[in-house]
């Protein structure tokens, strides 16, 4: 007779049992990709044990962003996911009282202005300029139009400073141009939140890294592929 693992049975256990707790350390987002890969785990055919198995490792891996401390993280090491042996499909029954029990306390939508908020805390914290230092990189003149300027509540208007050559030196012309094309004076924070934040067009890296490294043209492509939605 051939011996099965019952791996399976094993994991939605463990999620079953702790499932409050499981809930409460999981973000938003990392419940309902839980959700989403025990609704695949159910969809798979029970016959097809290749698929059971990477079913059950996708469930796994969501949990593994647990807590070390949380007891289902340290119950995961125990259940085998690996080797040749049929998996045991879960029975269907404790499948569907699982995905009752996930689906009765559904992600919340995110909270848009908690999300901005954090966004702008984020950008706030990145070094700046004041207006006074900003008015000798431009020996003494007006600031362009196009610089980001973002209010802080407590020191008022800053400047973030990856728009300056270093050493004190001026604002670079392929910054103001890349403003120019995200309308940073209309949005402020959604153009720093560009410059700041990571670039899959420019190979993942923040734009504002990348000055005087990659070529301008680079930088404005990236730009108006944002805008022109390419």
């Amino acid at each position: 007779m051939t011996q099965s693992d019952d791996s399976g049975t094993s994991v939605l256990g463990l999620i079953d049992e702790h499932l409050d707790s499981i809930r409460a350390a999981l973000t938003d987002e990392e419940y309902q990709l839980l959700l989403t890969q025990v609704r695949a785990l159910a969809d798979t055919p029970p016959g097809d044990s290749r698929g059971l198995r990477r079913s059950l490792q996708n469930v796994r891996l969501c949990l593994v962003v647990l807590p070390f401390g949380h007891p289902v993280r340290q119950a995961l090491d125990s259940v085998r996911l690996v080797g040749t042996v049929p998996v045991r499909p879960p029975d269907p029954r404790q499948i569907r009282n699982v995905l009752a029990r996930l689906l009765a306390d559904p992600p919340q939508p995110p909270d848009t202005a908690a999300i901005i908020a954090a966004v702008e805390r984020r950008l706030l914290q990145e070094p700046a300029l004041s207006a006074a230092e900003v008015r000798d990189r431009c020996r003494d003149s007006a600031p362009p139009p196009e610089l980001i300027r973002l209010a802080d509540p407590e020191l008022g208007y800053r400047y973030p400073e990856f728009q300056f050559s270093p050493g004190g030196g001026a604002p670079y012309e392929v910054v103001l141009e890349v403003n120019r094309v995200l309308l940073a004076d209309a949005d402020p924070w959604g153009a720093a939140d560009w410059w700041l934040s990571g670039n899959t067009w420019l190979g993942g890296g923040p734009p504002a890294a990348l000055l005087g490294v990659r070529p301008d043209r680079e930088l404005v492509g990236a730009a108006v592929a944002l805008v022109e939605g390419d």
